[in-house]
């Protein structure tokens, strides 16, 4: 048994502890735990709180076996794409995916989602776009107009669930689903103990407040020391870059369809800000966090071309003695590659910028470039208990 979890961790907390511990509960010690974890950038469009080799670090002290990094052009994609790549990848090596949701359950979920697959909702979402409103106003108009139920995709962990049962069924996938219960709000910016939410540590952070409660005390060990990385650390790189693109550049990146990008292109050269910028681009059919993806693939230099593709490789960022077990079944597949090894597919320069570009955003003194040619693998010895 290989259960899979398409993940973050920015940073890992007592929730996804928990969700670590469910699984075992479940499927019994030997079952094995594989992370896919976004790297040092996240879905939301800002970098990663600390760098991706502490939070692998941190996962596999805490229960997880194996550590894969989702790569960066997927951990910047829209929630279907981020859960079309996740399914993808986890589909070579897992037999089960794990997701929190605030509903649990699983034929609800995958009823929804393959309403979404059908060609009767593409025609009425395209109709419902075409009024003007935002995507997920639009996707809810259509579900309802085929008689879905969709109360459910008013909360956001079951939005990306069913995106990823949506992937499931589009890829015919032998994935099983296994829906866990997400108790608390992930939108929450004060820290619950029992079920914290991943914004409200962060925000703890900035506040120079007390976080070490809301995480398990082998990741807080972990981070205690870390390099810490904020948007707005590097809000003057993003800048700079912004100011310096061309017309072509801004035209090329992802997302900026419909002219949004000649928009967003204005607002770069008019403010001087990223909050201003972005806020003035955002629109009642445009979501921030759209906005806010263009903003971070327009500093990396990440294309819509590239933000579509299919990913070449998926990079191990450490396991222990069951993960490698896991990962030696899986590498006759030449598609999983080590931290820091060298590969003459186009995209590790790609990788290898943003990379670089992510020191940029540390607090404290920004590092050098070509840090990623000097990582390893972590190997956790899997202790008893």
């Amino acid at each position: 048994m290989v259960v899979g979890i398409i993940c973050e961790y920015n940073p890992f907390h007592n929730g996804h502890k928990k969700q670590i511990d469910r699984i075992k509960q479940r499927f019994g010690p030997d079952c094995a735990i594989v992370c896919l974890m976004s790297g040092n950038f996240v879905q939301r469009g800002a970098p990663a709180i600390f760098p991706k080799e502490y939070r692998a670090k941190a996962a596999l002290t805490c229960g997880a076996d194996l550590v894969l990094e989702l790569p960066v052009t997927a951990a910047l994609s829209s929630a279907e794409g981020f859960a079309q790549a996740g399914v993808s990848i986890l589909s070579r090596i897992c037999t089960h995916l794990c997701f929190g949701a605030e509903n649990e359950d699983a034929d609800a979920l995958m009823d929804v989602a393959n309403a979404m697959c059908q060609e009767e909702f593409h025609r009425r979402l395209h109709e419902a776009l075409e009024s003007g409103i935002s995507f997920p106003a639009a996707r809810q108009q259509a579900l309802e107009a085929m008689g879905c139920v969709t109360a459910l995709l008013q909360k956001p962990n079951n939005i990306l669930a069913t995106e990823y049962c949506k992937a499931i069924l589009q890829q015919k996938s032998t994935l099983e689903i296994l829906p866990i219960l997400r108790q608390g709000s992930y939108h929450n910016t004060v820290p619950d103990q029992e079920n914290p939410s991943a914004t409200s540590i962060r925000n703890a952070m900035e506040q120079h407040v007390a976080w070490e409660d809301y995480v398990p005390q082998a990741a807080y060990d972990v981070f205690r020391y870390a390099p810490r990385h904020t948007l707005i650390a590097g809000e003057r790189a993003v800048l700079g870059k912004l100011r310096w693109m061309t017309d072509a550049e801004f035209e090329a990146i992802p997302y900026g369809s419909e002219g949004l990008w000649r928009k967003l292109m204005h607002n770069a050269r008019s403010f001087g800000s990223l909050e201003q910028i972005a806020a003035a681009t955002k629109s009642k059919r445009y979501t921030r966090s759209r906005i806010d993806r263009m903003l971070m693939c327009a500093f990396l230099g990440i294309t819509a071309a590239e933000i579509t593709s299919p990913v070449p490789y998926c990079r191990v960022l450490g396991f222990n003695s069951a993960g490698r077990s896991v990962l030696a079944a899986a590498k006759k597949q030449n598609f999983f590659i080590n931290l820091g090894e060298t590969t003459t597919d186009p995209y590790q320069t790609l990788e290898t910028r943003c990379e670089d570009l992510y020191t940029l955003f540390c607090q404290d003194v920004p590092g050098p470039g070509g840090l990623g040619k000097t990582q390893r693998v972590i190997y956790e010895v899997k202790t008893s208990g």
